[in-house]
C-alpha cells in the first residue's frame, strides 16, 4: 500500500507475450509463481475457460491481501503466500491431480512495494531500510549493513549490483556506521552518491547498491535457482516455462539453466544410449524477447526486461 492508503497501479510488463507463450489451453491448470498485483494472473483468468485454474504465489503478504480482495469471487483463483523455493510443495497441493500447464516466474519488483517508504526499498523517498519482500521473515537491510565485513559487503555489491565502485561504497558504509547505525534509505542513497565518483545517464547512482542489496536479503538468485529447477518438476510433458527478468545477473541464471536443461548432460553425452537422467528436461521456445519501444514508453520499468521461455519434454 502507499501512503495514505493509496496503492498506485502495478502495470505487469511483456503481459500479452508472456500469456502467449504459455499457449493456454481453456481447462488448463497454471501457476503464476509471482503474483505481484495480478497483472499476469487476471489475463491468464480472461484467457482460460470456466474449467481453468490458476494458483498464485507471492512472498509478499501485502500482495496475497491485495489479491484476495481484487479476485474475491474468482473461484478458478488460488492464492498462496510462498517462495519460488515453496513451487515443487504448493502445486501439488493445489492441482488435484491435473498436469500443470504452465508456470511463470515474473523476478520483478512491483510499483506498490517500490512506492510505498515503508518497505524501504527506494532511494527516491526516505523509509526505514529494510527491503525484505516478506517483512515478517528474515532481517532488514540496516541489520546486515551492521554487521557484515567489508570485504562481505563489497562482494554483494559488485556481484549482484555490477557496481564498479562497489570497494567505495563499502568503505564508505563502514566509515558511516562507525559514527552512527545506517537506518534510513535517505542516509543509504546520500552516502552512496558521495562514494560513486561518476554517475550513469539517468540514474541514481543508489541503483545499483540498492538493486544489489534487496538481492541479497531476499537470496533472491537462490530463489530463483530453486525456482527454476521446482517449475521444471512440476510442469507436465508439454507445458511451458516462461521467465520475466529484468536485469543481467538474473538473465544470465535463466538463460544458463535453460541451455543446461535442454541440453544432454556432457559428461554422458558420448554414451551409445544416453540415460533418462542425462537427457534434456527442457526445450527452448523462441528467441529471448524484450518489450516493444511502445510498452518500453508507456511503462519505464520494462525497458530493461527479458523474457526466455521453455516447454517440458516428455
Amino acid at each position: 500500500m502507499g501512503e495514505g492508503g493509496h496503492e498506485r497501479e502495478h502495470e505487469p510488463v511483456l503481459v500479452d507475450e508472456a500469456v502467449a507463450l504459455l499457449a493456454i489451453e481453456a481447462g488448463g491448470f497454471y501457476v503464476d509463481a509471482t503474483y505481484g498485483r495480478g497483472g499476469h494472473t487476471a489475463r491468464i483468468l480472461e484467457t482460460l475457460g470456466g474449467e481453468g485454474r490458476v494458483l498464485a504465489i507471492d512472498r509478499d503478504p501485502q500482495a496475497i491481501e491485495a489479491g484476495r480482495r481484487r479476485f474475491a469471487r474468482e473461484l478458478r483463483l488460488t492464492l498462496e503466500q510462498g517462495t519460488f523455493a515453496d513451487l515443487g510443495r504448493l502445486v501439488p497441493a493445489h492441482a488435484h491431480g491435473r498436469p500443470c500447464r504452465g508456470v511463470l516466474l515474473d523476478l520483478g519488483v512491483s510499483s506498490p512495494q517500490l512506492d510505498d517508504p515503508r518497505r524501504g526499498f527506494s532511494f527516491r523517498a526516505d523509509g526505514p531500510l529494510d527491503m525484505r519482500m516478506d517483512p515478517t521473515r528474515g532481517e532488514p537491510v540496516s541489520a546486515w549493513l551492521a554487521r557484515a565485513g567489508v570485504d562481505e559487503i563489497r562482494e554483494v555489491i559488485a556481484t549482484y549490483g555490477e557496481e564498479r565502485f562497489a570497494r567505495r561504497v563499502a568503505k564508505a558504509i563502514a566509515a558511516a556506521r562507525g559514527k552512527r547505525p545506517i537506518e534510513r534509505t535517505s542516509e543509504l542513497a546520500a552516502l552512496v552518491a558521495q562514494a560513486v565518483p561518476t554517475r550513469e545517464p539517468g540514474k541514481h547512482p543508489a541503483t545499483r547498491t540498492f538493486q544489489a542489496l534487496r538481492m541479497h536479503i531476499n537470496d533472491e538468485l537462490g530463489q530463483l535457482e530453486r525456482g527454476l529447477a521446482g517449475a521444471t518438476d512440476v510442469l507436465a510433458a508439454g507445458g511451458r516455462l516462461v521467465v520475466i527478468s529484468f536485469h543481467s545477473v538474473e538473465d544470465r541464471v535463466v538463460k544458463r539453466f535453460l541451455q543446461r536443461a535442454s541440453s544432454v548432460d556432457p559428461a554422458l553425452a558420448d554414451l551409445p544410449v544416453i540415460p533418462p537422467q542425462a537427457a534434456p528436461r527442457l526445450r527452448l521456445v523462441g528467441r529471448k524477447m524484450r518489450p516493444t519501444t511502445a510498452e518500453s514508453v508507456r511503462n519505464p520499468r520494462a525497458r530493461s526486461a527479458l523474457l526466455r521461455a521453455a516447454e517440458k519434454l516428455a
